[in-house]
C-alpha cells in the first residue's frame, strides 16, 4: 500500500460502525478481522519463512478457551486473560516449534496436523472446559466504563488489532531480522553462512503466528460470547491456509483480501449451492477446492499479486548516505597463518569424496583450489565453512580448531563465502540481499524492528550494501530484483554480500563462472584490491588463466585428493597437473 491508502482503509474499518450500514456488514466485518490476524501469522510463517502449518486453529482455541475459562469462573480482568491466553501460547509454540521445526519436507506440515487435532481432541473431552457443548455466558468486554457488546462497539477494537498487527508485520519484514525470517524459505546453507541462526528465527517466526492467532481467538471468545470445540479443529486450520494463500501467502496485504474473499464468498456459497443442487451439505468446501488449484496454477502468488502489478512497490528512499560504518574487525597481521587444513576427510558411505587434503593459508594471500570436474573442491569448502562436518583431520583458524562448529560461528569469526550454485532471495532487491551479509555487524531484534527503533541502525546496514556494490561496480543495479539479474551479476551480488560481513578471509565457488570477459576482468582488479588491503582469499575456479594472473599459490586435487601445491608457474610447468586435466597417453 502507498502512503495514502493505509490510512484510508484504516479510517474506514475504524469508522465503519458510526456509518448507516446494516448490522449484517459490522458481524461481516468483524469475522475478516479475526480470520485476518490469523492469516497474517501464515503469511509470515507459510508465506515468507516457508514453513507450512495447519494448526493454526489450535493457537487461536487456546486464546478462546483461556478466556472463556478465566473470564467465567473468576473475577479476573479480560484483559487480564488475554495476557495469560497469549502466555500459554506462547509456551505451546516453544513447546511444539522445539519438537517440529527441525523437521522438513512434509514431517513439518504433518507435526502441525497432529499438534492440531491432539488440541481440539483434548478441548472437546475436557469436563472443566464443557467437552462438546463447550464454555457459555462469557461476559462482554468493557473498556473504558463502556460495554463494548458484539457487534458495532467491539468491531474498532478488532480492526485496531488487525491493523496494528499488519503494521507490526510490516515493520518486521523490513528489517536485519525479517530479512533472515525472508531467507529461511532458500533453505538454511546461505542464511547459516551469513551468522544467521536459522532455528532461531524459525522458532521465531512460529511464536509470533502462534501470538496473534491467540489474540484473535480471545476476541473471537468475547465476540461469540460463547466457544466450543468446533471452531477450533483440523478444518479451520486448514481454512486459515486457504485466507492465506487465496489472498497472497507472500503479501500481508493478501491476509485481508483471502479473508475477505473466503468469508463473503462462503456466505453466499452456502444459500446458493443448496438451491442450486436442491440438497443441503457443505458444498463451498468443494467449490472453495476447486479455486485452490486454479489459484495455485494461474497466481500462485495469490491475488493480492495483481493489485502489485498494478501499482508495483516504488524504490526505497536513499536515506543512509551520512549513516555511520558498521562496526569493523580487527584485521590479522599480513603473513599470519590464518587457516590451517590438515589432512579433511569426508566419507559419504563408502565413497571418499576428499581423502587426506592439506594446505596452508597466509594473511593477504590468494590460494586458489582447482581440479577436474569432481575432485572435490567444492566439498572441501563446505568442510572448511562448516556446511559438512569432518570425517577426519582437522581445520584450524588462527590457530584455533574450528572443525565441528556450525557454519554461522565460523562466519561469526570472519571467514565469509560464496556458493558454486548462486544462493539469494530472489524476491528481495539487490541492497537487502547484500545488507543481509551485515546482520553479524547488526544487533537489532524483534522488539525493536516490530516498533520501528532500529533505523538508525538499518541506515547503517544499506550504506553498508551500497558501499559493497558500488565496489563490484553494480551500485546502479541496486534496486532491481535479485532473482530478475543474469546469472554473472547474480554472482557478484553474492561476492558483494559476503564482503559486508567485513571477512578476514573470503572464500569464492566458482566466482568468475557466468562471467563475461570484462567482467571477469572487472572482478579480478576488485579482487586484487581486497589482497592490497589486507583481506586474504581462497577460490576455486575454472578459467585457468583467470586462476593462473591472481593467485599466489595453487592447491590442484584429483579424485578428492591433493596432486600438487606450489606457485601459478610451478604448476602449469606440472606433468602431473597436465596430465589430470587432459589425461595421459597409452
Amino acid at each position: 500500500m502507498n502512503r495514502y491508502a493505509f490510512p484510508a482503509f484504516a479510517a474506514v474499518m475504524l469508522l465503519l460502525p458510526a456509518l448507516p450500514v446494516p448490522d449484517f456488514w459490522i458481524t461481516q466485518s468483524l469475522y475478516i478481522g479475526l480470520y485476518a490476524i490469523v492469516a497474517l501469522g501464515l503469511v509470515l510463517l507459510t508465506g515468507v519463512a516457508g514453513l507450512t502449518s495447519f494448526g493454526q486453529a489450535a493457537f487461536v482455541g487456546i486464546g478462546a478457551y483461556t478466556a472463556a475459562y478465566l473470564a467465567t469462573t473468576s473475577t479476573w480482568s479480560p484483559w487480564l486473560t488475554l495476557l495469560v491466553g497469549i502466555a500459554l501460547a506462547i509456551v505451546a509454540a516453544l513447546l511444539v516449534g522445539a519438537l517440529t521445526l527441525r523437521m522438513s519436507g512434509h514431517y513439518l506440515p504433518l507435526a502441525t496436523i497432529a499438534w492440531g487435532l491432539t488440541l481440539n481432541y483434548t478441548m472437546a473431552n475436557m469436563e472443566w472446559l464443557g467437552k462438546y457443548d463447550g464454555i457459555g455466558g462469557i461476559p462482554s468486554l468493557v473498556l473504558f466504563g463502556a460495554d463494548l457488546g458484539t457487534g458495532r462497539g467491539l468491531h474498532p477494537l478488532v480492526w485496531a488489532i488487525a491493523l496494528l498487527a499488519a503494521l507490526a508485520s510490516l515493520n518486521l519484514l523490513d528489517s536485519r531480522p525479517g530479512r533472515a525470517i525472508r531467507a529461511l524459505k532458500n533453505g538454511a546453507t546461505m542464511a547459516e553462512a551469513m551468522g544467521i541462526s536459522t532455528f532461531r528465527y524459525k522458532i521465531t517466526v512460529f511464536v509470533f503466528a502462534a501470538f496473534l492467532a491467540a489474540v484473535s481467538g480471545w476476541l473471537f471468545a468475547f465476540f461469540q460470547r460463547s466457544v466450543s470445540p468446533s471452531p477450533f479443529g483440523i478444518n479451520k486450520g486448514i481454512e486459515y491456509l486457504f485466507m492465506a494463500v487465496l489472498g497472497g501467502v507472500g503479501h500481508v496485504w493478501g491476509a485481508f483480501l483471502g479473508s475477505a474473499v473466503v468469508r463473503l464468498v462462503e456466505d453466499k456459497l452456502q444459500v446458493l449451492l443448496p438451491q442450486l443442487i436442491g440438497t443441503s451439505g457443505n458444498f463451498e468446501t468443494i467449490v472453495f477446492g476447486i479455486v485452490l488449484v486454479v489459484v495455485l496454477k494461474y497466481a500462485p502468488e495469490g491475488l493480492w499479486s495483481f493489485v502489485g502489478r498494478w501499482r508495483p512497490a516504488p524504490p526505497r528512499v536513499r536515506d543512509w548516505a551520512d549513516a555511520p560504518p558498521l562496526p569493523q574487525r580487527a584485521k590479522p597481521a599480513r603473513g599470519e597463518k590464518l587457516l590451517e587444513v590438515q589432512a579433511v576427510r569426508k566419507q559419504f558411505g563408502g565413497l571418499v569424496a576428499v581423502n587426506d587434503v592439506s594446505f596452508d593459508l597466509h594473511s593477504g594471500d590468494i590460494v586458489a583450489l582447482i581440479g577436474p570436474n569432481g575432485a572435490g573442491k567444492s566439498t572441501t569448502f563446505n568442510l572448511i565453512t562448516g556446511v559438512l562436518g569432518l570425517s577426519g583431520g582437522a581445520v584450524r583458524w588462527r590457530g584455533r580448531a574450528i572443525g565441528g562448529l556450525p557454519s554461522r560461528a565460523i562466519a561469526r569469526l570472519g571467514i565469509s563465502r560464496t556458493f558454486q550454485h548462486v544462493k539469494m532471495i530472489p524476491e528481495m532487491t539487490v541492497l537487502e540481499n547484500v545488507a543481509l551479509g551485515g546482520y553479524g555487524r547488526s544487533k537489532a531484534g524483534v522488539v525493536q524492528a516490530v516498533l520501528r527503533l532500529d533505523r538508525a541502525e538499518e541506515r547503517q546496514l544499506f550504506a553498508e550494501a551500497e558501499r559493497q556494490l558500488a565496489r563490484i561496480g553494480m551500485a546502479e543495479q541496486m534496486h532491481e530484483l535479485a532473482g530478475n539479474l543474469p546469472l554473472g551479476p547474480q554472482r557478484l551480488m553474492e561476492i558483494a554480500r559476503a564482503l559486508a560481513t567485513d571477512p578476514a578471509l573470503l572464500l569464492l565457488d566458482e566466482p568468475a563462472a557466468g562471467l563475461r570477459h570484462h567482467e571477469k576482468q572487472a572482478l579480478a582488479t576488485v579482487l586484487r584490491q581486497l589482497k592490497d588491503e589486507g583481506m586474504s582469499l581462497l577460490l576455486v575456479e575454472h578459467d585457468m588463466d583467470f586462476v593462473m594472473g591472481l593467485a599466489d599459490r595453487v592447491v590442484v586435487m584429483e579424485f578428492g585428493t591433493r596432486l600438487i601445491e606450489g606457485t601459478p608457474a610451478e604448476v602449469q610447468a606440472s606433468p602431473e597437473v597436465r596430465a589430470a586435466y587432459l589425461g595421459t597417453e597409452h
